[in-house]
């Protein structure tokens, strides 16, 4: 094990939590988002956005603690069609497997809303709050949406942090369409809490951080309490569909001028360096970090560094 990686596993450890989280359920656009926020009330905002199918509950607790153990006021959510926020109603159905295709050709896709609506649920959950700008940070299809916060909303964001994320260029190579579709199953056999969580564990093992492997029972811990809180398959699916539907952000992300900082796993194998390099090349000034060892995911080891590098981002503008 190197030098880094032993400070790294000595700081995780040594987390213990410090804040108790106030959650609560906001309307914006006509839909009711349930929002966790901690940390000082008075202190500079930031925004976290989450990923692909995941709930907020998917942030480590350690990361948004230590973040707000810096004087942040730290603000999680439920994207819509996941966790507790609500559900929407398909109106347009969409082939995946076409869409796929269709993005890749760098056709425009029909669907029931994109990542441009997301951006503008972000900023409106922003308004609800009384917060007139703040730090923004995204992770996978949340870096996406908060690229576009960034680009739509330019007084919005103070500055803007992109963890394994992508501009969503059909040129860029494509995440394995199996690896997708593992987490929009939606056959009726495949929903009970054992399948689901089997299904995540398999899909967690794939994209995981070969250097900072996760314990299987603390990934089946996670699963099963995502479960219990919120299961929404059609959700994941127009969730999938608003990717593909956005299509490649690579001209409007040239409009953002915040600090910007890309931080990419060197082993990501769903959206791969070449994704996160492109974010960085596409925003003027963007710092690009690659991170030897990561994944698609957050692993705890990992945290105190995302923290510092978070830290000093947000720092280039405080």
């Amino acid at each position: 094990m190197t030098n880094m990686k032993k400070e790294l596993n000595m700081q995780a450890e040594s987390f213990t939590p410090t804040f108790i989280p106030k959650q609560m359920f906001i309307k914006a656009r006509g839909m009711q988002f349930c929002v966790e926020e901690r940390g000082d009330p008075s202190g500079p905002s930031i925004v976290l956005i989450m990923g692909f199918a995941c709930q907020m509950t998917h942030w480590p607790e350690s990361l948004l603690d230590s973040l707000a153990q810096q004087g942040h006021r730290v603000i999680c959510f439920d994207n819509r069609d996941i966790g507790l926020s609500d559900k929407l109603h398909s109106k347009i159905k969409v082939d995946i497997r076409k869409a796929f295709l269709y993005h890749k050709l760098g056709f425009n896709l029909r669907a029931n809303y994109t990542l441009h609506d997301m951006a503008e649920d972000t900023a409106s959950l922003m308004a609800a709050l009384e917060i007139e700008n703040a730090h923004v940070v995204g992770v996978s299809m949340g870096g996406m949406i908060a690229q576009l916060l960034a680009a739509h909303y330019p007084n919005k964001v103070r500055s803007l942090t992109a963890i394994m994320s992508s501009t969503n260029s059909p040129k860029l190579p494509m995440p394995e369409l199996g690896l997708m579709l593992k987490l929009s199953k939606t056959g009726p056999s495949a929903n009970d809490m054992e399948s689901v969580t089997k299904r995540w564990i398999n899909f967690w093992n794939a994209v995981q951080s070969p250097g900072y492997p996760t314990a299987i029972a603390t990934i089946r811990e996670l699963m099963e309490a995502n479960y219990k809180r919120n299961f929404s398959p059609a959700g994941t699916l127009r969730q999938l569909q608003a990717i593909l539907a956005t299509g490649s952000l690579e001209k409007v992300i040239r409009k953002i001028n915040v600090p910007t900082l890309v931080i990419h796993g060197e082993r990501d194998p769903l959206l791969k360096p070449a994704c996160g390099k492109a974010i960085s090349k596409g925003i003027k000034g963007a710092q690009f970090k690659l991170i030897q060892g990561m994944g698609h995911d957050l692993p705890e080891p990992l945290i105190p560094e995302f923290v510092r590098l978070i830290s000093e981002n947000v720092k280039s503008r405080c």
